[in-house]
């Protein structure tokens, strides 16, 4: 019996979903998830499918490891938790494009791909959604260097590190980006404390223009009143 699941790399809990595929089957599900924790330690902080080939007469179990979704890889690259919420205004990272090799080498056997070119290619799409510069650019415009054949010799010869320099200028660049999103953010941050206080204003307004009425209402009422009493007097000195 085959059995899939999504478990994070070292720190396999139980939970109801996986009580209740594995539970009906009786098998030791302490046991199992010592035994995931175990061989998906390399992968702690990400993601990661793992296998389960489960024998349901004997209860041996074997647990076999996928490789961690391209996002979760690249995450880990860089140390980050999570992508951008706004990919296409906020940056969360600048990565080179050796980095980008690393993760698709990691992956090409999983993707449909026939060469380590497309599964960059691929890569640099998860790049794009997740918020990364590459190469200090956008990676649509890594995409267009590949396929001009800038990367050629770094892609074929597969190389995963860059070098220092380049790491200490592509965080140089990514510091220069990062304070014009700092910039960006307060500047909206106080037009929108501007846009709140402009409508609290507006607000009061109203409900001071509201408690006003009635005293208005019984000042227009008196000046007629006083108005009819004069009216009446004038008759009544004819």
């Amino acid at each position: 019996m085959i059995i899939k699941l999504l478990v994070e790399g070292g720190a396999m809990k139980v939970n109801p979903g996986i009580a209740q595929k594995l539970g009906p089957l009786g098998m030791n599900i302490g046991k199992i998830t010592s035994e995931v924790n175990k061989v998906t330690t390399a992968f702690q902080g990400m993601r990661v499918p793992v296998t389960l080939d489960i024998n349901a007469d004997t209860k041996d179990f074997k647990v076999i490891i996928g490789t961690p979704p391209t996002s979760e890889l690249l995450k880990k690259e860089f140390s980050l938790l999570k992508g951008s919420a706004t990919p296409g205004n906020v940056k969360v990272a600048n990565a080179a494009i050796e980095h980008v090799i690393k993760v698709a080498k990691i992956k090409q056997k999983g993707m449909m791909v026939n060469t380590l070119k497309e599964a960059v290619k691929n890569v640099l799409g998860s790049c794009v959604s997740l918020g990364f510069l590459v190469e200090s650019e956008d990676p649509r415009e890594a995409i267009a260097k590949i396929d001009a054949g800038e990367y050629d010799k770094l892609i074929n010869k597969g190389i995963e590190v860059p070098s220092q320099e380049k790491l200490d200028k592509l965080q140089k660049d990514f510091a220069v980006v990062k304070e014009a999103q700092e910039k960006a953010a307060k500047v909206a941050e106080e037009a929108k404390a501007a846009e709140e206080a402009k409508a609290a204003e507006a607000g009061k307004a109203v409900e001071e223009g509201k408690a006003a009425a009635p005293a208005e209402a019984e000042k227009k009422e008196e000046k007629v009143e006083e108005k009819k009493k004069v009216e009446e007097n004038k008759v009544e000195k004819k």
